[in-house]
């Protein structure tokens, strides 16, 4: 018997929707606290880019990607054919 084709339906995960980053966690006065991944990933990004980012701003980093990774997961699902090709000139 042979194997049946995946439905269009099923959830294929994009490694790009959302950093796939363990938790870190850490203990903080006997209480174990988990570090949020979007904190690896702007240090990360930070370091990779050698761009400074004042600690002020570091809510506001999280919070914007928090928002990219929310819209783009909208997307993921969007079924595309196999022969779909980018538009030459986008215009809105």
């Amino acid at each position: 018997m042979a194997k049946r084709a995946k439905s269009s339906k099923s959830k294929v995960r994009s490694p790009r929707a959302k950093p796939r980053v363990a938790a870190r966690s850490h203990k903080r006065g006997g209480k174990a606290v988990r570090r949020d991944p979007l904190d690896d990933l702007v240090d990360a990004a930070a370091r990779a880019l050698d761009l400074p980012t004042a600690p002020a701003w570091r809510s506001s980093v999280k919070a914007n990607l928090a928002v990219t990774f929310a819209l783009a997961e909208l997307f993921v699902d969007f079924p595309l054919p196999d022969d779909a090709e980018p538009a030459p000139v986008f215009s809105a």
